[in-house]
């Protein structure tokens, strides 16, 4: 889990900054769903603070991964930045004439998102509508608009976000690529090229990852060669929480998804946003021992599992400091996960308190055990979480069952506290 995302649980928001307060209530009315898989699909403008979030980053590891704008191949529905949003009377009719938003570098408003979006869609009738433009003097503005769109069956709220990445970069391959099911529940999902060689991915998921209401959401996330980010997400209700479920299915095809996100008139938009100053670093930004080399986590924690545990299945290899394992003894599945970060001495007075120990060579050591985060029935969580005097941290949690998400397989993690202690202290983590 992404260490901001238990710090968000834990309502210790105080003690972060703007940008990491802003991109958390963004990623809350973004959806439940995004809380999952969030390193393997972190899309454009996670890369912007990265090595300041990584220094501040607060809280224990819990049962999502890593931070992002779009999770489940989703849009951000709530951007940070730019001008406040503005709600607009419901529209009438889809064949209704809209103007063509045009920005040509100027900037666009939100009546221009919102109007782009309505006449992008197929015929039929609105409701709610809402949405923000963006202004080239603010760099980290997000144009977005979100109507409700009612085709005949049922009322479906959609929404769109236009951003730039930077073209061919780890945020841009991430945007694409299709979550993980340990922590993303979803029916499909398709990753495609069109002609112009921008790629999109197409996933038919949940609002809800423990799927407690069902409340469909579908997600298109293109990325163009140019950087262009279009992200398109609805759902089978008039809004993406908190409401009746309308219809069987959100209206929209995957064809049409693709369609509505391929559109010119978001490149136009895109093409009208500045550039994020912090983009043009990221791919030569300073490395860190435990950044790009998940492969190499993965394949150390999978060294240190206990003799009579299988590891049935892993994580992918494309995180900077977190990767997972799937081990079973014969009696039931259990997640193991971990991260391994660099610098985390300045919050150790955040991560460690009057309960934590401090082992002879000053080692910080945390031990708890809690209930599962995100919903699964009967989860619970233990975690060893250690920091070196020099700042370098290890956490590892052990679950029992094969996904937070999922209800338990078994009564207790199949590793104890004390196996998880001799993981999380091994020194094999300093190669």
């Amino acid at each position: 889990m992404p260490v901001e995302q238990q710090h968000s649980d834990n309502d210790h928001t105080g003690d972060s900054d703007p940008f990491e307060r802003e991109l958390a209530a963004a990623l809350r009315h973004a959806g439940g769903a995004f809380e999952t898989d969030r390193v393997t699909l972190a899309a454009a403008g996670a890369a912007r603070g990265r090595r300041l979030r990584l220094r501040r980053r607060t809280a224990v590891l819990g049962g999502a991964a890593g931070v992002a704008l779009a999770g489940v191949g989703g849009a951000l529905a709530v951007p940070w930045g730019g001008s406040p949003s503005v709600a607009r009377p419901p529209a009438s009719v889809s064949t209704t004439p809209h103007p063509t938003s045009s920005p040509g570098g100027r900037a666009v408003t939100s009546d221009e998102m919102i109007s782009t979006l309505e006449r992008l869609l197929p015929a039929g009738k609105f409701g709610k509508a809402e949405g923000r433009g963006a202004d080239r003097s603010e760099p980290h503005s997000v144009p977005y608009a979100q109507v409700v769109y009612d085709d005949g069956h049922g009322a479906a709220a959609i929404s769109v976000v236009v951003q730039k990445v930077e073209p061919g970069g780890d945020d841009a391959r991430q945007a694409v690529r299709c979550p993980d099911k340990v922590y993303t529940p979803y029916d499909s999902c398709t990753t495609s090229h069109l002609p112009d060689s921008s790629v999109v991915a197409i996933v038919k998921g949940y609002e809800y990852p423990d799927r407690r209401v069902e409340t469909k959401l579908w997600t298109a996330n293109l990325i163009t060669p140019d950087g262009h980010q279009v992200s398109v997400s609805e759902w089978n209700a008039a809004a993406e929480k908190d409401a009746p479920i309308t219809r069987d299915e959100p209206p929209l095809s995957a064809a049409q998804l693709t369609t509505l996100a391929a559109a010119q008139d978001w490149r136009g938009i895109a093409d009208g946003l500045p550039d994020d100053p912090t983009q043009t670093g990221s791919p030569t930004e300073e490395p860190t021992p435990a950044q790009g080399d998940a492969k190499a986590i993965r394949q150390t924690l999978a060294s240190l599992i206990p003799k009579g545990l299988k590891v049935v299945a892993h994580g992918s290899d494309d995180s900077d400091q977190f990767t997972y394992v799937v081990v079973d003894d014969g009696r039931g599945r259990s997640l193991v996960q971990i991260n391994v970060q660099p610098d985390m001495g300045d919050v150790a007075g955040d991560l460690f308190g009057s309960g934590s120990e401090t082992l002879a060579d000053g080692t910080l050591v945390a031990e708890r055990q809690e209930p599962g985060e995100k919903g699964g029935a009967g989860v619970v969580m233990w975690t060893v979480d250690t920091l070196r005097t020099d700042g370098f941290r290890v956490v590892v949690s052990a679950f029992n069952s094969g996904s937070q998400q999922t209800a338990a397989t078994r009564t207790a993690p199949a590793l104890t506290m004390k196996q998880l202690r001799a993981i999380a202290l091994s020194p094999k983590w300093r190669s």
